[in-house]
């Protein structure tokens, strides 16, 4: 129980500092205009999806989450 406890009290920090950082630095120059994300534009709506964002955000959170685990097996 003590495990869950930790894991969640980092996964809160870790959160709360990415609030903080979207809060202080409103546009992230990179963030959402990777290359591979999808911008379409027509006369009267415009589409975009972040696909190659959200696979970079994936893999360093999961990064991050198998660093954290390992640190919470010892």
């Amino acid at each position: 129980m003590r495990s869950i406890a930790l894991l969640l009290l980092v996964t809160g920090g870790l959160i709360f500092t990415a609030g903080l950082i979207l809060f202080f630095f409103e546009k992230i120059p990179w963030l959402g205009n990777l290359p591979g994300d999808i911008h379409i534009e027509g006369k009267k709506f415009s589409f975009h999806f972040p696909l190659m964002t959200c696979i970079l955000l994936s893999v360093l959170i999961t990064i991050l989450i198998n660093i954290i685990m390992k640190f919470l097996e010892k």
